[in-house]
């Protein structure tokens, strides 16, 4: 078979399935409305859980950044991409999350790749949560290490998996809020597991950093546990873009001359890191604590409006809340049918979600008002949920 035809095939075979996956070209996608071919819908497909992409400070401190840096950073970190700005930003993400120090990626899949590849050994095992993001599993699959998956929040069975023998070291890995389904890790008990074996835990928590827990603290405060390595991105609650990794001194010091992510890739502008710095000061102050409460009572408030169809709604308290519907091409009509209203889902199929679980992917936001949860809960009974 030839590269082209193996290519067709791939093709083929998403489209035969309905999974081929299309962007649409859309005007302001982070915020409370999306609009496309001049048409404009309320979005519930954003990311942005404390609508702080379009937040004033954090547009004018990106700006303001440009001027005083430039708009890209010049380089490697290693090479002369550390800016003033970089640092100021790794110290304050340490100071928040109570780590000694923090390491900025231009990206959570870069994060996550560069710790699992630099860190493991072919004689190590990762034990993974099976629903973990894709750039956990790829970059654990891809690493020398062994891979073992544990059922979803299962902690019985990451114990048994972490009982097994291992000659090298053993990694944890999940999540503290997942990414399709919206609800969260009991992070204590599986860091309680960990500790037993003397494996390290690795936690990605994108969906949890800014939203949840004391001053947006994420996962980690809601649980009151440290993992050894926190993963936090800047593309979610954060409402800019790019990631984090905190840890100890030392395995700092061992990422920067291992963590090849970190070493052979241009930094994030500096202007971005001034950005990030006052969207750090919004998430930690009474805006932020006030953005938070408004999340909240808007997943209160879709939750109490779904109890007649409770069973295809999942178990989330986050501001994810997936409608699993089954099939690939109902979850396409049915996301067709809320367009057609003025709302802007999206429909998520395998192999991001698992067969037979396609879905909307619905995502509440601060920026929403409590309208436009009503509209959609109008809006998805009408369609026959």
């Amino acid at each position: 078979m030839s590269w082209q035809e193996r290519i067709h095939v791939a093709l083929d075979q998403r489209r035969a399935a309905d999974a081929l996956r299309v962007r649409a070209v859309v005007d302001n996608g982070a915020g409370r409305f999306l609009t496309r071919d001049n048409r404009r819908y309320c979005n519930f497909s954003s990311n942005d859980y404390l609508g702080l992409s379009r937040h004033p400070a954090i547009v004018r401190a990106w700006q303001q950044g440009a001027e005083r840096y430039g708009v890209g950073s010049g380089g490697s970190g290693h090479v002369s991409g550390y800016t003033t700005a970089h640092h100021q930003l790794e110290e304050q993400l340490a100071d928040w999350l109570g780590y000694p120090r923090a390491l900025l990626f231009i990206s959570g899949f870069a994060a996550n790749q560069a710790v699992i590849t630099a860190l493991t050994d072919k004689e190590d095992k990762i034990v993974a949560d099976r629903l973990s993001h894709a750039s956990l599993l790829e970059a654990a699959d891809l690493s020398p290490a062994r891979l073992r998956r544990f059922h979803h929040n299962d902690v019985s069975h990451l114990q048994t998996l972490l009982a097994t023998p291992c000659a090298g070291q053993q990694l944890v890995v999940t999540e503290g809020i997942f990414s399709m389904d919206g609800d969260g890790a009991p992070l204590g008990a599986i860091a309680e597991a960990a500790r037993r074996q003397q494996a390290w835990l690795m936690v990605d928590d994108a969906h949890g950093i800014g939203v949840t827990g004391e001053q947006g603290r994420g996962s980690i405060a809601v649980h009151n546990v440290k993992p050894d390595l926190l993963i936090v991105t800047f593309g979610k609650g954060v409402g800019v873009s790019g990631a984090a990794v905190l840890c100890s001194e030392p395995v700092a010091d061992y990422l920067l001359q291992f963590a090849r992510h970190l070493i052979y890739s241009t930094s994030m502008p500096p202007a971005q890191a001034a950005a990030l710095l006052a969207s750090l000061a919004i998430i930690r102050s009474e805006e932020g604590d006030a953005r938070r409460q408004r999340l909240g009572e808007h997943i209160r408030r879709f939750r109490r409006g779904t109890g007649e169809f409770s069973g295809t709604i999942g178990e989330s308290d986050s501001a994810i809340q997936p409608l699993v519907v089954g099939e690939n091409a109902r979850a396409l009509a049915l996301a067709q049918r809320l367009r057609e209203q003025g709302i802007w889902v999206t429909a998520m199929r395998p192999p991001t979600v698992p067969p037979g679980t396609a879905r909307l992917r619905l995502t509440l936001t601060a920026a929403h008002e409590a309208q436009d949860i009503d509209r959609l809960l109008e809006v998805i009974y009408a369609a026959g949920q």
